[in-house]
């Protein structure tokens, strides 16, 4: 699931070798199953229930 552009400094973290941000929602965050989930279900609604 990608991050808005402008959400993206919201996941920015910094190391010893420089600083990171991510661009997709990474999984152990507490609500990124829910968004993975709801963006399956929006991909396969045509094929749900059949």
């Amino acid at each position: 699931v990608e991050l808005f552009v402008e959400d993206q400094h919201k996941m920015t973290f910094t190391t010893p070798w420089g600083t990171f941000a991510y661009r997709r929602m990474p999984f152990g965050l507490i609500n990124a199953r829910a968004m993975f989930q709801r963006a399956m279900d929006l991909s396969f609604r045509d094929l749900m229930g059949k």
